[in-house]
């Protein structure tokens, strides 16, 4: 048995039983994917839906297990969970679209079609710092377009998962369909000795890179959903100054800073330089941090403690380098981190170059939005960029420049259903989400039909 510990308090959450051998579980859920794809796609929406229901029916116990596994805040993780049944209904009102057969060709002669069959039996090694969303974006998609999911949660979060299988059969899912494989890097070298018919990670970059390694030879589908280092760029046209503080510090402390999209560096025209880090730190400083069960608290604890040594080597770096400790800087007691907010910032700093997950966020000082656009793509990484502009066209100039999978204008930190969610450079491969994540998880097949109809 392995205990799961409150990051909060080191308080004994729960416990599970780590799963390491699978031949079984695999061929039952081979042969309930079979069955599962002989259905009408109305009848595997529909079990979908009763999992919908539940989410929302049991929202209480979900978000306060949540919270306790990784420390979350309260209202956050409550969030989480709406969220979630958000993207749900998206996949339940348009997989039938996006996965119908398509007649693309049509003669006396000839006729052409394409169909779009389920890859197979598919593994979901999954998150911890939002599990329910990154989850849906998989498990979903996966089990609408017929296929069975082996699910990893996060060694951080197994309960969650636990209790998301859970849900599953008593929205009535067969057995097979949905297997929960809690554990560690044992449970997950397990998955990746199983001959899978498609691989699907959120995670780190170093782990991912590991993982497309190793099944690499097999030419499955395998996609990575890895880390970021956002930036974000607030222009000399900007009349209310105020409210873009406000909404580029949800955006960079949210969830602790614990989100692959959270904005990690920011840049800011020098003619308002001064007036935005006086304001922003004045936002940070307000702050609550404390106990995630508290409705006021923002700021909880760190899911992983071992992430405290990498924001202090952040710090010391930074500070060395240059740096302005404008606020935080420190560990606080137990798992939690003071909000932190660093000026003079550039791109020499370890701050500005490695990704932080956690609440903490460089400044740095820019001529010009062509100079913006130059460092923010100074990265190894490529998943959303951010421009705060009252301009359009300066707007519109900055996000085609902008070498990274989400592009956003006034507005940061954000995923939505009806939009591919994907990566460049080291920040992944593939897409989840749109009706791009609907068909990733099918493969299509070409008809050519000669003769008589």
């Amino acid at each position: 048995m392995i205990k799961v510990i409150n990051p909060t308090d080191y308080s004994e959450v729960g416990q599970y039983h780590p799963i390491d051998t699978l031949d079984q579980q695999y061929l039952l859920a081979q042969e309930r994917q079979k069955e599962w794809n002989a259905l009408p796609l109305q009848e595997r929406i529909h079990v979908i839906e009763k999992f919908q229901h539940l989410l929302s029916g049991q929202l209480e116990e979900l978000a306060s297990l949540l919270t306790q596994e990784m420390g979350k805040p309260l209202t956050q993780a409550r969030n989480e969970i709406k969220g979630a049944q958000e993207r749900i209904s998206f996949f339940i009102e348009n997989s039938a679209t996006y996965l119908q057969e398509e007649i693309v060709y049509d003669t006396p002669e000839l006729v052409e079609k394409i169909t779009y069959e389920p890859l197979g039996v598919i593994g979901n090694i999954s998150a911890w710092n939002y599990p329910y969303l990154v989850g849906v974006n998989v498990f979903i998609p996966a089990l609408i377009g017929g296929n069975a999911v082996f699910y990893k949660p996060s060694e951080y979060t197994p309960l969650t998962g636990l209790k998301i299988e859970a849900l599953w059969k008593e929205a009535g899912l067969p057995d097979g369909l949905f297997q929960c494989i809690p554990g560690g890097r044992e449970s997950g070298e397990a998955l990746l000795d199983l001959a899978l018919d498609g691989y699907f990670f959120t995670g780190s970059y170093p782990t991912g890179k590991y993982i497309y390694e190793q099944v690499a030879q097999r030419m499955v589908p395998c996609q990575m959903e890895l880390g970021g280092k956002d930036p974000l760029y607030v222009s000399q046209h900007n009349q209310d100054l105020s409210s873009v503080i406000a909404a580029v510090a949800d955006g960079a402390f949210y969830n602790n800073g614990q989100s692959c999209c959270a904005v990690e560096r920011i840049y800011v025209h020098q003619a308002i330089y001064d007036q935005f880090v006086e304001g922003f730190t004045d936002f940070v400083k307000k702050m609550k941090v404390g106990k995630p069960t508290d409705p006021d608290t923002y700021i909880g604890p760190l899911a992983r403690k071992e992430q405290i040594q990498v924001l202090e080597n952040q710090v010391s770096d930074a500070i060395v380098k240059g740096g302005i400790l404008q606020c935080g800087g420190q560990a606080l007691e137990g798992n939690f981190f003071a909000p932190t907010v660093i000026s003079e910032a550039h791109q020499e700093m370890l701050l500005m170059q490695e990704e932080s997950f956690g609440p903490i966020i460089g400044i740095q000082c820019v001529d010009h939005l062509e100079e913006a656009i130059t460092l923010m793509n100074d990265s190894a990484f490529g998943l959303t960029a951010s421009i705060y502009t009252d301009h359009a066209e300066e707007a519109q100039k900055a996000m085609q420049a902008f070498d990274s999978g989400s592009v956003y204008w006034n507005c940061c930190d954000r995923v939505s259903a009806r939009l591919p969610w994907t990566g460049r450079k080291h920040s992944g491969i593939g897409s989840t989400l749109s009706h791009i994540g609907i068909r990733a998880f099918v493969q299509p097949k070409a008809w050519h039909f000669r003769g008589k109809k």
